[in-house]
């Protein structure tokens, strides 16, 4: 068995090229280049429009190769949750979406793995909080308020996991 090599990039979602930062990186350790960037842009095309890091481990004897995909980022995934091209300028004064507290939970269940959040609903709670500084409401309301009522456990119901 070879040495393993690891190459990581952040790639837009099922749109990777051979350009760079894959095509120099990957051009050396002997690997067909359009392969993996095909494979990547197979495994990322869900994330269409967003930027996902990629983990490309090839080994340098057999030139085989694996490809581990991580997570958009929590903003990338609000904004795909909420339809929009980006989040508010001025999220103070301008709103800009509003996500329902499902939508929210889908979020949250997805960064929960890689999250430090000790449950769902703390989970829950960061994603809101990010809602907070992009301009979403959440339930039509402030997304602080909401925080408050997931204290209050107003909203266990949906957040039973």
């Amino acid at each position: 068995m070879g040495e393993k090599k690891v190459v990581s990039a952040l790639v837009l979602g099922g749109e990777a090229t051979a350009g760079p930062p894959l095509g120099p990186t990957l051009g050396p350790l002997g690997v067909n280049v359009i392969t993996v960037v095909s494979r990547i842009n197979e495994v990322t095309k869900e994330y269409a429009g967003m930027r996902v890091p990629v983990k490309v481990t090839v080994d340098t004897d057999t030139k085989q190769f694996e490809v581990e995909v991580g997570l958009p980022t929590t903003s990338a995934l609000i904004v795909r949750e909420a339809s929009i091209p980006k989040g508010s300028g001025n999220p103070k004064a301008e709103l800009v979406a509003d996500l329902q507290m499902k939508q929210v939970a889908k979020i949250a269940k997805l960064k929960l793995p890689q999250s430090y959040a000790g449950s769902l609903k703390s989970a829950v709670k960061e994603v809101v909080g990010a809602c907070v500084s992009m301009g979403i409401k959440v339930e039509g309301k402030d997304p602080r308020l909401i925080s408050t009522e997931i204290d209050q456990g107003k909203w266990d119901s949906i957040l039973r996991e």
